[in-house]
Parts: structure tokens; C-alpha cells; sequence
């Protein structure tokens, strides 16, 4: 067919297929059953269907292996030898008129902290597909309906590690942000440090809901993107789930996505061929202009939750530097240890203070940097939205950190140091994690700023020459002691200007240096900071609680017209008093504290497992119940998560911290609550229903019930109605939860209500899952309908008049 890059340039508009589950179907594929092992049995169906989208219009067709990896495939499944049959069909059904894509779609696991793979394996699993893909004739490789960036990662790895394929990848969303607190700006931001070729996103709404996204990707993007709708949201007529969007008016609405300079365009669940033809035509005679992006970052840091822009117009972000063992006994020996509670406080403390990204050096005699590294790097990513500076000059360590890290964090540093380059460079650019690049060779320090560009256009060359992109640079002014450098602050000055205007790069530097030696130090890093924002500084390593620093930063933002309506700042400083005034200088935004409550509260909402036994030692030990600690401080604390979570203040990551660090309280006043109470808990028999393999939402609402104080017993996925109801009547549970993802397969909720009735068990039952709606559960006769983890707990709390 060509080369898919070269398509990604041209003028032309790329239209990929639709849904291939409903058509298996009727060609016998049954329901809940695998669409990769029924393809392999029977070529001939996949084949004609490929056939049939070519011939409706797709210049691309996706093969049949969206579910084909080893975490969904049954044990002892070829899987590279399944993944290049599937690529093979494709690539005979394409021929030379259309490309071939190897759809790649999630494992149903999470990456750690989340969950229990990391991110290594994961990519080891993403290898043995593509292998297979590859091997069977791909033009690019797909990933679809993800839902975490820490697997999309992991895909965009396995792809580098195995073929020099184009990649693309989609996003799903869940309104605003994914499954685990993503929002658009920071998945995209993340794929294109990564490097991907087509940025996208699919499933879960329809055309209409999906604007939003498509409106962000247009404004940030400079990587081609892709659009992929439903047909609308599903819903279910005559025992059968129906999309209703028919073709016409899903081509006329999906076509508009074209005005917003999308490249690729099609359809996800619902969609036909009959879809994919009235798209095709009405982009007919269309041609694609990719889109100005005014709100692309220069350079990007990114955590799972949040993204923060370094340079152009973004204000500049406060580095952290307080995580960091110099100078600090305790922290040093808690390092040592293998301990991290006061590295976990010194990252809230800076976050509170206004730190936008938080620098992490382990550093320290006895520390093992290459294990303790990544493992506060893991422990941050559990508790922080903000996006780390992984800083040490252990190698080693920074590789193990950067596996340890599920988004693209920001490494400091590489130098000039012989074979620095060579060995983290490519590293980072794998990685999509932007650099600071130190101006240090040799032994001598760089005083001027002539010598200080020499050595940094050197290094931008040895950075080109391995394929490094600028978008992941950022270059340290390198603050020198002005005390003993009369020059230094000048040299620095010169230095952010010319990277700024000759090349267009974001600096940052290390504030404190320039006053050591000097009384006042506040004073001359305050005004040394005024000097470099006016000179275009984009970020600086410092402390946050310093208020003075705080204070000059967000008044020169409004000055260099980098705070729109002067917001931020009269947000933060509305009831500001001056030091003179005796009212302190401390903005009125920080009084603002988020502690609220007690600490055995906050320990729940903060997810601060290791404070916890302690904290409920000291309650009892002050003659408190266990009754009363449980429901006036762990219940009341779980609750609020749940409120912020519903209010998208919080996402999956914090939901199961603080339900694990709950958990940990509850099992920890079990004994003592049993010896005086004899209540028995209502019990609940969760599974997810026939057919369907995906357990991730039910897993996280069977942990937020067992939060609650219910008996769960978790059956699994793919758990027939027959089991799921023989167990509720021996077990007389109180509820049964059903949970499904697929379309296909939330049709088989209503053989367990129907079999529920016929034998006449008193248990409610409850359903959910991303394609589950109310109209839908009303429709086959259960009891309630939970839109997610927390409104689970509502839900069964009032179906057993809780």
C-alpha cells in the first residue's frame, strides 16, 4: 500500500473501518466469545469482513486482534502466532488498496502503584503482539480504547523495542478525563513526547460527546490526530443492545471533526459498513490542513494526573528542591531505611506551598539509589498529582526510576560528562521524559555566558545526532556563587535570553546558588529571580515555602502578561498583607488548608498507610471505641474521597490509595469491633457476567464495599449466571453485583435477574460497568443501577436500608 507516514503528510484525509464485533456475529461468532480465537477457526469471516469496510471506503482496516494479548488470551495461547494470522488475513484482505493496522487494545491490567504488573512487564506482554504483527504485515501498529497512559506507555515501548512501525494511539474518556484522572491535555502531551505518529481517541460516546476532546487535540496538537465515535450510546430494545445513531447522521456529525483538523476519522462501537460509507462520502473531495495549535507547549512534564508547560507563554513552575537528603539528618536516615513517610510530607508541604513539579535526590551516604529511587518515585505517583524531576547522577537509578514512572517526568540532568549522552539520551527520547541539559564539561566551570553556549551547542549536536527531539530539552542557565563570580547573575541573564531567541528553548536553574555567601540570601534569590523571568526563565529548582520567592514570582507573571486577568494572582493574594503591615505575608489562598479534620481523617484521605496504626494506636490508648474510630473518623474520611471523587477533584489513583489505606484501618479494628459487637455484615456476591474478561471496575467497588463493611465474595469475570446465582442462595447474600464492559456481554446481566426471580431469593440485584446505563438496568428487571466504585456503596447501602 505504501508508506503510512508519508500518508500522515499528504493532503488526504484518512478514513478507517468500523466495529467488527456485530458482524462476526453474523457470521457466527457467539456471544462472550473470543473474536480472535473464533477468527483463527474461521478466516473466512474475517476476511469478508475486511472486505466489506474496503469496499465501503476505509483506506485503513484494522485486524482482529484488539483483545490479543497474553493477559486476554486463554493460557498457553500462541500469541505471536495468533497476532501475525490475524495481520495476515488483514494484509490478503487490503492487498495494495488499503493500509493495515495492528489493533492493540488494554490488558485489563494496571500498571504499579495501581495495580500489581509493572511497567516492564507490561511492555514484555505488548512485545510478544506486535512481534506477531509485525511479522504478518502491519503498516502501523493501533492502540485502542485505553483508558490509562501508563499501558499506553508500555505499548508506545514494546512498539521501539520491536519495529520501526508508526504508531497510533486512542484515548477513551470517561467525561473529562480517563479512567485513571487524565485529562486530554495530558494524554496528549505525553504521546508526543513519546513521539507517536497519530494521536486519537475512541469509544465511550458518541460524536457530540466526544467534541470536547476533539476541540482540545486541535488547539495542542501539532501530531496529526484521529477520531473514532460510537454510534451514539447504547441502549437496549427487544433483549437486544442497539447504538442509535444511524449512518447519516453519524457521518455528518463525525465528518465535522474534519473542521477541527482531524486526519483520521471513523467509527467505534455500533458502527458498520453502511457508517463507514456515508463518512467516506462525506468527506469526499475534502482535503486536511493541520491545525495551527496555539496552546502547544514548548516542553511538557507530565504526571498521570497533570501537565505542566515549561516556556513560551506558560508561567514559570516552581521546582521543588526540599525531597533532597543534603543537609537533612532525618530524612537521610528514614532514606537509609528504606523509609519515605518524610519525603512523602516534605512533597505535600511543597505542594501546598505552590510547587508545580517536585524534584526527587536520594542521595545520600549508605542510600541505594537504584532501588530507592524508584521506589519513592512509585510512593509519590500514589499520593501526588504533580509531575516529578527525577534528580541523581546515578545512571542506573534514573533508568529504574524512569520504569518506575508511569507518564514522561522531567530528569535532571545530563552533561557533558563522557558517554552521559550516549547512555541517558536515548533513554529519555524512549521514554518521552524531558531532560535539563547542564552546560558542564571537564573540570572548569563555564563563568561566562559565551562559554556557557559554547558547551550547550555542543551538546544540542550530540543530541540530534540521537534522533533527540527539542521537545524534550531544557537547558540549565547554571547559577553560579555571585559572591565569588561578580559576573554570574549577568551570565545567567545572557544566557536564558539568547536560548529563548536563537533557539527556542525553556531554561531553568538552580535559584539558591547565586546567593551563597551573602546575609539577606531572601532579598538577592528574590530579585535574581524577578531578573530571570523578565530574561524568559520557564522554571527554577527552589523552595516553595519561601514566601517572598512566592510572592515576587506571581507578581511578575501578571507584569509579563503570563497570568490572564491577573486570575491566579488575585486568587492567591486577595487578602495579602505585607510583612511591615504586622500581618504577615502569607497569601490569603494559603490559609485555604486542605487539613481539614482529624489526622486519623486526613490519614484516610491522604492515603498515608504508614501513619495509620500508629494513629489508632494513640486513639485507643486515649480510651476512644473502636466503633467510635471507625465511624467518626475512617468512614467519615473514605466518605469525603468519595465526594471528591464524584466531583473529579480526585481519580482512581487517590480512590485506591485511600481505600487501601481505609482497608488497613478497618482490618486493624476488626478483631477489637468483633469482641463488641456481635452484627453480622451484609453480604454481597459480585462477578462480572459471561462472556466478559474485563474485571477492573469490579474489582475497585468490591474494594470500596469491603471499605464499607460489607462481606463480598468476588467470583471473578466471565462467571456464568447459573454460578453467580447458586452462590447467592447457598452464601443468602443480601445483594448481587453484576458488572460488564462489552456491549456483547451486558445482555447476559439479565439471565441472572431472570434466574434470581424463577427461584425466588430475596437478594437484590445491583448492575454497572462502563456501557451499563439506568434505562438499561430498569429495562431487565434489577434493582439498581451504580454509575461507578462509590455510588456502588450508595447504592447497596440503600438496597439493604442502609
Amino acid at each position: 500500500m505504501g508508506d503510512f507516514r508519508k500518508a500522515l503528510t499528504d493532503a488526504g484525509l484518512l478514513v478507517f473501518d468500523g466495529a467488527m464485533g456485530t458482524l462476526l456475529q453474523g457470521r457466527g461468532l457467539a456471544p462472550g466469545q473470543s473474536p480472535e480465537l473464533f477468527g483463527l477457526s474461521h478466516p473466512e469471516a474475517i476476511v469478508a469482513t475486511h472486505r466489506e469496510y474496503i469496499e465501503a471506503g476505509s483506506r485503513v482496516i484494522t485486524a482482529n486482534t484488539f483483545g490479543g494479548s497474553r493477559y486476554k488470551l486463554p493460557a498457553g495461547t500462541d500469541v505471536v502466532a495468533l497476532n501475525r494470522e490475524m495481520a495476515h488475513l488483514a494484509r490478503q484482505a487490503a492487498g495494495s488498496t488499503a493500509f493495515v493496522a495492528g489493533s492493540v487494545g488494554p490488558t485489563g491490567q494496571f500498571v504499579a502503584p495501581l495495580g500489581k504488573v509493572t511497567l516492564r512487564e507490561l511492555v514484555a506482554a505488548f512485545v510478544e503482539q506486535i512481534r506477531g504483527l509485525a511479522a504478518g504485515g502491519c503498516d502501523l501498529i493501533v492502540g485502542e480504547t485505553h483508558f490509562d497512559v501508563a499501558e499506553a506507555k508500555a505499548l508506545v515501548l514494546a512498539c521501539r523495542e520491536v519495529c520501526d512501525l508508526p504508531v497510533a494511539v486512542c484515548m477513551t474518556y470517561e467525561g473529562a478525563a480517563s479512567l485513571t484522572g487524565s485529562a486530554p491535555e495530558v494524554f496528549v502531551d505525553v504521546m508526543e513526547n513519546l513521539g507517536v505518529d497519530l494521536i486519537g481517541v475512541n469509544c465511550g460516546a458518541g460524536p457530540d460527546d466526544m467534541r470536547h476532546v476533539g476541540e482540545v487535540y486541535s488547539r495542542r496538537l501539532s501530531t496529526p490526530f484521529f477520531v473514532k465515535p460510537n454510534a451514539g450510546m447504547p441502549r437496549l430494545e427487544n433483549g437486544q443492545t442497539v447504538f442509535p445513531m444511524g449512518p447519516e447522521e453519524f457521518a455528518e456529525k463525525t465528518a465535522r471533526f474534519a473542521d477541527l483538523g482531524a486526519k483520521a476519522l471513523s467509527g467505534c462501537c455500533g458502527t458498520t459498513p453502511a457508517h463507514i460509507a456515508a463518512l467516506a462520502k462525506a468527506l469526499s473531495g475534502r482535503s486536511w490542513t493541520r491545525p495551527e495549535a496555539p496552546d502547544r507547549p514548548v516542553l511538557a512534564v507530565a504526571s498521570r494526573a497533570l501537565t505542566v508547560a515549561l516556556g513560551g507563554k506558560s508561567p514559570c513552575a516552581v521546582i521543588g528542591e526540599r525531597i533532597n537528603p543534603t543537609g537533612k539528618a532525618e530524612l537521610a536516615a528514614e532514606l537509609v531505611a528504606g523509609e519515605y513517610a518524610k519525603a512523602l510530607a516534605f512533597a505535600e508541604e511543597q505542594a501546598a506551598a505552590g510547587a508545580s513539579i517536585l524534584d526527587v535526590n536520594v542521595g545520600a551516604p549508605m542510600v541505594d539509589e537504584t532501588k530507592t529511587l524508584p521506589g519513592l518515585a512509585l510512593e509519590l505517583t500514589k499520593r501526588q498529582r504533580l509531575p516529578l524531576c527525577l534528580d541523581s547522577n546515578n545512571a542506573e537509578a534514573l533508568t529504574n526510576a524512569l520504569w518506575a514512572s508511569p507518564a514522561t517526568p522531567l530528569v535532571n540532568s545530563i552533561s557533558g560528562e563522557p558517554g552521559r549522552m550516549e547512555l541517558l539520551g536515548p533513554l529519555c527520547r524512549d521514554h518521552g521524559a524531558p531532560f535539563i541539559l547542564l552546560p558542564l564539561k571537564g573540570r572548569k566551570l563555564p563563568v561566562t555566558a559565551a562559554e556557557r553556549l559554547a558547551i550547550i551547542e555542543e551538546l544540542l549536536a550530540q543530541a540530534e545526532s540521537l534522533r533527540i527531539p527539542r521537545r524534550l530539552i531544557l537547558v540549565d542557565a547554571l547559577a553560579l556563587t555571585v559572591s565569588s563570580k561578580a559576573e554570574a547573575g549577568l551570565a545567567c541573564l545572557e544566557t536564558i535570553r539568547h536560548c529563548r531567541e536563537a533557539w527556542g528553548l525553556p531554561t531553568v536553574l538552580g535559584l539558591s546558588n547565586i546567593s551563597f555567601g551573602l546575609p539577606a540570601r531572601e532579598l538577592v534569590n528574590a530579585a535574581f529571580f524577578a531578573m530571570c523571568l523578565g530574561a524568559g526563565l520557564a522554571a527554577a529548582i527552589a523552595n516553595p515555602n519561601v514566601a517572598r520567592l512566592m510572592e515576587t514570582g506571581a507578581a511578575c507573571e501578571v507584569l509579563l502578561d503570563r497570568d490572564p486577568q491577573a486570575g491566579r494572582f488575585i486568587e492567591r493574594y486577595a487578602g495579602w498583607k505585607s510583612s511591615s503591615s504586622g500581618g504577615g505575608s502569607a497569601p490569603a489562598a494559603a490559609a485555604k488548608s486542605e487539613e481539614g479534620g482529624s489526622p486519623l481523617r486526613q490519614a484516610v484521605i491522604k492515603g498515608r498507610r504508614a501513619e495509620l496504626d500508629g494513629l489508632i494506636d494513640a486513639a485507643l490508648a486515649e480510651g476512644r471505641s473502636p466503633a467510635s474510630i471507625l465511624s467518626e473518623e475512617l468512614i467519615p474520611g473514605i466518605m469525603e474521597v468519595g465526594e471528591r471523587y464524584e466531583r473529579k477533584e480526585f481519580f482512581l489513583p487517590q480512590l485506591l490509595v485511600a481505600a487501601e489505606t481505609m482497608r488497613a484501618g478497618f482490618t486493624r479494628l476488626e478483631p477489637l469491633l468483633a469482641e463488641t459487637s456481635g452484627a453480622e455484615k451484609a453480604r454481597i456476591v459480585m462477578a462480572t457476567v459471561e462472556g466478559d474478561i474485563h474485571d477492573i471496575g469490579k474489582n475497585i467497588v468490591c474494594l470500596m464495599l469491603k471499605n464499607h463493611g460489607f462481606e463480598v465474595i468476588d467470583l471473578g469475570k466471565d462467571v456464568p449466571a447459573a454460578r453467580i446465582v447458586d452462590e447467592a442462595q447457598q452464601r443468602k447474600a443480601d445483594i448481587i453485583g453484576l458488572s460488564a464492559l462489552m456491549t456483547t456481554t451486558m445482555v447476559r446481566m439479565e439471565d441472572t435477574v431472570r434466574l434470581v426471580k424463577e427461584r425466588g431469593l430475596t437478594a437484590k440485584v445491583m448492575v454497572g460497568g462502563a456501557v451499563v446505563t439506568a434505562a438499561f438496568a430498569k429495562s431487565i428487571g434489577a434493582d439498581a443501577h451504580a454509575a461507578d466504585a462509590v455510588d456502588a456503596v450508595r447504592q447497596a447501602k440503600a438496597l439493604i436500608g442502609g
